[in-house]
């Protein structure tokens, strides 16, 4: 395993446990102005760490020609961002009370579509 993804699975680790702390130790009704945006940054990067890390793995298993390590990184870390993106969208369509199925399943498709078109 790289550094730099060794990095990357540390931070996963650690904004996971603050994601985790959060959303039991930080009581949204007692301070919303403090616990909400801290909600979304830590679902944000926990996401985008777990699902770069997920994606890395991915791509290690799929045999693609001029592909080497570096390009995987930068290639997961974008997947990742777009996941995370996707699922920070999907909460706070949630919290608003507009999320359906078919929304949540619209906003990772965008999402997809546009790695496929960054992709080729």
């Amino acid at each position: 395993m790289t550094p730099l993804l060794l990095r990357i699975a540390a931070a996963g680790f650690l904004s996971l446990a603050s994601l985790l702390v959060i959303l039991f130790r930080v009581s949204p009704l007692a301070s919303p102005g403090l616990a909400v945006p801290f909600f979304f940054l830590t679902l944000f990067l926990s996401c985008a760490s777990i699902g770069t890390l997920m994606c890395y793995g991915a791509w290690n298993t799929v045999a693609v020609e001029g592909m080497d390590a570096g390009r995987k990184i930068s290639v997961s870390l974008r997947e990742g961002l777009f996941f995370a993106a996707a699922t920070t969208f999907v909460f706070i369509f949630q919290i608003f009370g507009i999320l359906t199925w078919w929304i949540g399943g619209l906003i990772y498709l965008v999402f997809v579509l546009v790695e496929v078109a960054l992709h080729s």
